[in-house]
């Protein structure tokens, strides 16, 4: 079934699914030429040495003919930036430069392999909300103002922050959004927080001693989605992004039930390639690359003296009766799509939709495939 859904997800993505691909990245100013990779070195990290937006890399990496697979660089490996005849930056492994230290290769297996996802693959189709407690939002740094005497701030606008960052690195500027809510238990799970812009900092700020009083922290607002108002939230840019450049698909090892409980879409129903929240999350075990299916109940019947009718089509004796007796039968659930997991927080997920057999909704169950 995984090897399946892998194939299905190739296939219909490289079919013409590259809306991001065709930007061209813009590299940073002081992006070195050479790199020598570090042990220890993630994907993200040497990312960030090139890129303003480091979430991007996929398209860095994406285009390297060398690097089928990512992960397989390796301490002492000298990555070099290059440009294609589009004028697109990509990092290659210098074959030129001899490594500095002999490390034994791994090999994917053959057929037998666990299926893998590249999240180049569906890296179009992710947004960066995230959802956080009342208590991580209120902990976070936040926008003061700008140079400009506005409310609003927009692209070319420095920003101050009432906080202390690191200069020199890049951050995300979010706002707290709708709660997350557990229909199940009706508490709040977390909330929704949305990416509005990106900036990098160029003063670090400093707290308050007796001697000095608080110096907010200064950021280049790089780019804009939505215009930042005061009062924003900020927070490293990676927090939370940092996602695998292949999701290993494999079924979770135990039992896990729950909900979808909200989309990152406005609209009622969904399909494949939208973005859903679960109300699981760490505290169950979930992980990225974990597949699931979606479940939708079929219909209460009750089946009275007359024949066998909905409960919407009952009488009210028979609806205010509903759970009692053996006249109230439930039919059975059915699949109507399935998922996979990308995202993980305590207390919830987020998941793309991979497959439907019927519109998605906010509801409907999630379970073992």
């Amino acid at each position: 079934m995984l090897k399946k859904i892998a194939i299905i997800l190739t296939f219909l993505l490289v079919s013409g699914c590259f809306v991001a691909q065709a930007d061209v990245l813009k590299i940073r100013d002081d992006a070195p030429q050479n790199y020598v990779v570090k042990k220890g070195d993630t994907l993200w990290d040497i990312s960030a040495l090139f890129l303003n937006e480091p979430w991007l890399w996929p398209q860095l990496w994406q285009m390297n003919p060398q690097i089928d697979n990512p992960h397989l660089i390796y301490p002492g490996d000298t990555l070099t930036l290059t440009y294609d005849a589009q004028g697109r930056p990509r990092l290659v492994v210098n074959e030129n430069v001899k490594r500095l230290s002999p490390v034994s290769r791994k090999t994917m297996k053959g057929g037998d392999a666990i299926s893998t996802l590249p999240l180049s693959m569906i890296r179009p189709y992710l947004t960066f909300e995230q959802a956080l407690t009342d208590e991580e939002i209120a902990a976070l740094p936040y926008v003061l103002g700008s140079n400009a005497n506005v409310k609003n701030s927009v692209n070319n606008h420095i920003i101050y922050v009432k906080g202390v960052l690191d200069a020199g690195a890049s951050y995300g500027v979010y706002r707290k959004g709708k709660p997350y809510i557990d229909p199940e238990t009706e508490t709040v799970l977390g909330y929704e927080t949305k990416l509005v812009a990106t900036a990098r900092a160029f003063r670090p700020g400093r707290a308050a001693t007796d001697d000095t009083p608080i110096e907010a922290a200064s950021l280049n607002v790089l780019s804009v989605k939505r215009e930042i108002k005061q009062g924003d939230k900020v927070m490293p840019a990676l927090e939370g992004q940092s996602l695998p450049a292949f999701f290993t698909m494999t079924k979770p090892a135990f039992d896990i039930e729950g909900l979808i409980i909200d989309t990152t879409s406005d609209l009622r129903e969904f399909s494949k390639w939208d973005i859903v929240v679960l109300n699981r999350g760490a505290l169950q075990e979930l992980a990225p690359g974990h597949m699931l299916g979606i479940y939708r109940n079929s219909p209460l019947v009750i089946d009275g003296k007359d024949g066998p009718v909905y409960i919407e089509d009952g009488n009210k004796l028979q609806k205010a009766l509903r759970n009692f007796g053996d006249n109230s039968i439930q039919l059975p659930r059915e699949k109507v799509g399935e998922l996979m997991v990308f995202k993980v927080s305590e207390r919830t997920s987020f998941a793309i939709v991979t497959n439907t057999l019927q519109p998605v909704r906010v509801g409907d169950l999630i379970a073992n495939l």
